[in-house]
């Protein structure tokens, strides 16, 4: 499973920004931020992280510019509901500003315990024991 159906599972505070619906590219697809941003090579979860970090003006900026770069849907295709300050204000509040990847990440994805770390290395261990000190199958 792709980190990106991890979190359309479980839900992140940046889902409204995300999945918000710029227009429609040359080929008449609808085109997301996140597809926006993915096409650009950027991060969108890191993305809207960094942008909710900043302040309105200085994400407003940023998106700008990061639209700006993205040929795909010109200007005058984009729907008129994801205007740049449309689209900040779906970013979480200040509040959740402090947010990042990290901290958003399903109970899933995140490293296990020590716990399941010492029962495979004790898995391994019997293993390579049978292995080297077996027997040799007569049962004696």
């Amino acid at each position: 499973m792709s980190r990106m159906d991890y979190f359309r599972q479980g839900g992140t505070p940046f889902d409204g920004f995300l999945y918000a619906v710029l227009g429609q590219d040359q080929a008449g697809n609808t085109i997301s931020v996140l597809s926006a941003l993915a096409r650009l090579g950027r991060d969108p979860w890191d993305e809207a992280a960094e942008l909710s970090a900043l302040s309105s003006a200085g994400a407003q900026a940023r998106l700008e510019v990061l639209l700006d770069r993205f040929p795909d849907v010109p200007a005058g295709n984009r729907d008129p509901h994801a205007t740049i300050p449309g689209l900040v204000a779906l970013l979480p509040s200040a509040p959740a500003a402090k947010l990042s990847v990290e901290n958003v990440l399903p109970q899933s994805m995140k490293l296990p315990g020590i716990g399941p770390i010492i029962a495979f290395a004790v898995l391994i261990f019997f293993l390579v024991q049978t292995f080297f000190l077996g027997s040799d199958g007569s049962g004696d």
